[in-house]
């Protein structure tokens, strides 16, 4: 049997912390491979805008936590988070914003085809930064990016994150000095020519897991091709926000999306 991307192969119920949220684990097809991801809908049959959410981390590091997309859902989004391939049960292996992007464009069309999905905005946070970009740019018509946290240099991220180095060399087959253009492949910079959507980028100035200098280096570019960007910098924090502020975030971005698209 073929199947088109984004089509949905297996819905499984999950449980769910909220009754107003119906949770469930997806197996959908991407390039041939079946991957699996965790969708969120308010019940009922109203019509709600689409939420890509696009993880960061790589395997069982920063891995889809159902709480989380749970609390986008409650914002009034029907959201899909991707586990992305070779994870949680699904086809192949990740290669670091390589061919598993192609995850997540299929994510972006399981979405758009949706009955209830009237239009669709991209969140990434931290690697996802780098998937929520090259997805927009695949995508014009995506509504709205936010990047929280988000790495938009894989270059920098080579250099910054000695502890990534080994992972990286081997995901990617090598050294950015060595294979630049497999490099420059993941990075999004290179195609923001490209890119229709207004961009909200968030970031703690503290961050050591990726640095500010990503969203600056992303603003800068965005800006030079007069391209629509705000930017929220909060000079106090790291990767991850203190909860009460977190939600605050969650709640502002949400507004800014539904203005903004």
């Amino acid at each position: 049997m073929e199947f088109q991307n984004g089509q949905i192969i297996n819905k499984q119920r999950f449980p769910s912390p909220n009754p107003a949220i119906e949770l469930s684990v997806v197996t959908y097809h991407a390039n041939g491979l079946h991957i699996k991801g965790l969708l969120a809908e308010p019940k009922g049959e109203e019509l709600y805008d689409g939420f890509l959410y696009l993880r960061g981390g790589i395997k069982n590091v920063g891995k889809v936590r159902p709480s989380r997309i749970v609390q986008f859902a409650c914002e009034g989004f029907i959201v899909f988070a991707p586990f992305y391939r070779g994870n949680q049960g699904g086809d192949g292996n990740e290669d670091f914003a390589g061919e598993d992007r192609q995850d997540a464009f299929a994510a972006f069309t399981l979405l758009q085809e949706r009955a209830r999905v009237k239009r669709v905005h991209i969140f990434g946070f931290s690697r996802g930064g780098v998937m929520a970009l090259l997805t927009a740019i695949e995508f014009p018509e995506a509504a709205s990016i936010v990047t929280w946290g988000g790495v938009s240099d894989m270059f920098l991220t080579y250099v910054e994150r000695k502890d990534l180095r080994r992972m990286m060399k081997r995901v990617i087959g090598g050294t950015p000095t060595k294979f630049p253009e497999r490099y420059k492949y993941r990075t999004p910079l290179f195609r923001l020519e490209q890119l229709e959507a207004p961009v909200l980028i968030i970031h703690g100035e503290q961050d050591h897991n990726v640095s500010v200098e990503h969203s600056y280096r992303l603003e800068k570019r965005l800006k030079a091709l007069k391209k629509e960007v705000g930017s929220w910098y909060f000079p106090e924090y790291t990767h991850y926000f203190p909860p009460a502020v977190n939600r605050k975030t969650v709640e502002d971005l949400s507004a800014w999306m539904k203005s903004n698209g």
